[in-house]
């Protein structure tokens, strides 16, 4: 568990650092970007390890049916993180919000929050949603205007429908092989 939190740590730290000191960052030039990098590199893989290795305490048995909305929550959130993406003119919620990348991985968090009840799940996707939320807050402080980009076409949304199915089953099937049933039992 230990190697979780000290990976979330610097994930938010790496993450954070631009907006909390910026004149540090600044102080770093070029050779900055490199550093944060692979601290946002060293932290994946200490959450990665240590959520993996974390023994299971069971908070509490979320019902069945949360597994399925969770997997419904996750077709959106790769909706909402690929309607960013668009150059230009965006697909929706990217034409409305002005966070979506952030708002995918909020609601990422919160679906894997209700399908989840053990400690080690709650520390990683709450630290996360936490994470999330306060990304937008400094953002929104640091730079307050925004302007709503144009709405994309329609051949964009037929794209980012077969993009969204395609990486939400490729996801699937990680977390399958994984030994992880995205489904439920």
């Amino acid at each position: 568990m230990i190697l979780l939190i000290l990976g979330m740590i610097l994930w938010v730290g790496a993450h954070y650092f631009k907006r909390l000191a910026p004149d540090a960052r600044v102080a770093l030039g070029t050779p900055g970007k490199g550093i944060i990098a692979v601290v946002i590199l060293l932290s994946l893989v200490l959450i990665i390890m240590g959520y993996r290795s974390a023994d299971f305490i069971a908070v509490w048995y979320p019902p069945s049916f949360l597994i399925h909305l969770n997997s419904l929550i996750m077709l959106l959130a790769f909706w909402i993180y690929g309607s960013s993406a668009a150059k230009g003119a965006k697909a929706w919620p990217a034409n409305k919000t002005r966070h979506p990348q952030l708002l995918a991985v909020k609601l990422w968090a919160i679906g894997h929050l209700l399908a989840n009840g053990d400690l080690a799940s709650i520390i990683l996707f709450g630290g996360m949603l936490a994470w999330a939320v306060g990304s937008v807050i400094l953002i929104n402080r640091n730079t307050p205007a925004w302007t709503p980009p144009a709405n994309a076409g329609r051949a964009t949304y037929v794209r980012l429908a077969v993009i969204s199915i395609v990486l939400f089953s490729l996801t699937a099937a990680v977390h399958a092989w994984l030994g992880v049933s995205p489904f439920g039992a």
